[in-house]
């Protein structure tokens, strides 16, 4: 069995930071010492790692992405191989992917479909969550059988009527079996027959551009939605997980639920908090780069998700990348917005962003790595085998330069997409040094990765709620 140690780096994790080597024997961490002690030099080892000066962080954990997703007629540009390659260079070694229950179809016909999709392919480890397109009796059954092995999340959505939309009635009984079961509920919060309502009416008054798609999004139907669900959650008697909250209104309605004890919790995305509206209003059809959905807001909204993000409203920061080339699949949407592939890519830029936000005094340290790495790891049952840095946890470590500046841009990322939303953005930090279950895959330039080795992960159900 192999042994690395890696020695001198500050070691942060959500609870503590501390100057200590790191003892990796095989896949996992056996031991954590303070660097100097008389434990830590005692300590042999195949390789050493020099961390000092760097900071030694537990590999980031995205819960939300969507590799070779099909939409609007195309598809997601990552695959399971670029996508977890790039998100290895940004230091994410662990994905949750989601897997899609075709309407009229079982949930086991679509997740054998997302395993046939990764199996083989991946660089670092992923698991999925389920995609209710379908709620029927024999699907709610089948809840259970996924529950039991590993698949422990289900999503459903409020938006887009007639390819993934659930009714209320529908949501309600997935919500039931969710709470019987041990599953939890992911709900993308957006009134999507309203919101096709204002699009017929935008585009019929000849509003084509990309900018309507956030117009006619409205902040208010997210905020309605966010309440409906959390009531039908309550009535339900079950946890509730938002994902991709982006307006200030959605995050009152987290945190109204929080302070009367509910078991809701809320994700945002680095797009939120990094860009606005006018990025989808820049000139042309640029404006075209920026359609995701829920959809940019206007730049105040940034600081009430910074916010909720320090008082712990929100909980994780995922990226829900799903890249859209520009070239040949944004430009679906020439002419009609509605036609825009929605998505952005971000797998690979969300834990240098979110370090940014460190540098500039937004969030500490600690909770960097909370909302990336820990709670992420225990919302969908992975702690503390990732998300953390204790003995007994897979060794899926980073090595991070604290002090590195990089511009990010297309030209040097790693994602299979054309452009980046953070195109010329400066940002401080740096990946150096990646591991992945004791695997070097990333080192000072170099991938030294493959494809297939990342594994499926079974997960427990959420480690909050029990």
């Amino acid at each position: 069995m192999t042994r690395t140690v890696i020695r001198g780096g500050l070691v942060i994790t959500a609870a503590e930071e501390v100057k200590a080597d790191v003892l990796i024997e095989g896949e996992q961490v056996v031991a954590l010492a303070a660097s100097g002690s008389t434990v830590a030099a005692g300590w042999t080892a195949d390789t050493e790692i020099d961390a000092t000066g760097h900071y030694v962080i537990p590999g980031g954990v995205d819960a939300h992405t969507h590799m070779e997703m099909p939409f609007g007629g195309t598809y997601a540009s990552d695959t399971f191989e670029t996508g977890t390659r790039a998100a290895a260079w940004g230091g994410t070694t662990t994905i949750v992917d989601f897997a899609i229950q075709s309407v009229g179809g079982s949930l086991r016909e679509g997740l054998d479909a997302w395993h046939a999709k990764a199996e083989g392919n991946c660089a670092i480890d992923y698991g999925f969550h389920m995609i209710l397109s379908d709620v029927r009796e024999d699907s709610l059954k089948e809840m259970d059988a996924l529950v039991a092995e590993g698949v422990t999340s289900f999503k459903l959505f409020m938006a887009y009527p007639g390819v993934f939309y659930s009714d209320d009635g529908r949501i309600l009984r997935a919500m039931q079996r969710g709470a019987a079961n041990g599953g939890l509920i992911m709900m993308h919060a957006e009134n999507g027959i309203a919101i096709d309502v204002l699009v017929e009416q935008a585009l019929a008054a000849g509003q084509t551009d990309p900018r309507y798609h956030g117009e006619v999004r409205r902040e208010v139907l997210e905020a309605e939605a966010t309440h409906r669900a959390i009531a039908l959650a309550r009535v339900a008697g079950a946890p509730l997980y938002v994902v991709h909250v982006s307006a200030a209104s959605a995050v009152a309605e987290l945190a109204t639920a929080r302070r009367q004890g509910l078991p809701v919790f809320g994700e945002t995305c680095p797009q939120y908090l990094f860009l606005s509206t006018d990025n989808l209003a820049e000139p042309g059809f640029e404006g075209a780069k920026y359609v995701c959905s829920t959809p940019l807001r206007p730049r105040e909204h940034q600081a009430e998700l910074w916010k909720g993000l320090r008082t712990g409203d929100l909980q994780v920061v995922s990226t829900d990348h799903c890249p859209f080339c520009f070239a040949g699949q944004k430009e679906l949407g020439r002419g009609d917005f509605s036609k825009i592939p929605n998505g952005l890519p971000g797998v690979e830029s969300r834990m240098d962003l979110l370090h940014q936000a460190v540098v500039e005094g937004r969030i500490s340290r600690r909770r960097w790595i909370d909302i990336a790495c820990a709670t992420p790891a225990r919302m969908f049952g992975l702690y503390p085998r990732k998300g953390t840095i204790a003995p007994g946890s897979d060794a899926d470590l980073v090595v991070y330069d604290p002090a590195a500046e990089q511009t990010l841009s297309a030209a040097t990322h790693h994602m299979n997409v054309d452009y980046s939303p953070y195109e010329g953005r400066q940002v401080t930090g740096r990946a150096r040094t990646v591991l992945s279950r004791g695997t070097v895959i990333v080192d000072g330039g170099r991938y030294l990765g493959r494809a297939g080795h990342g594994r499926h992960l079974a997960r427990a159900t959420c480690q909050y709620l029990g």
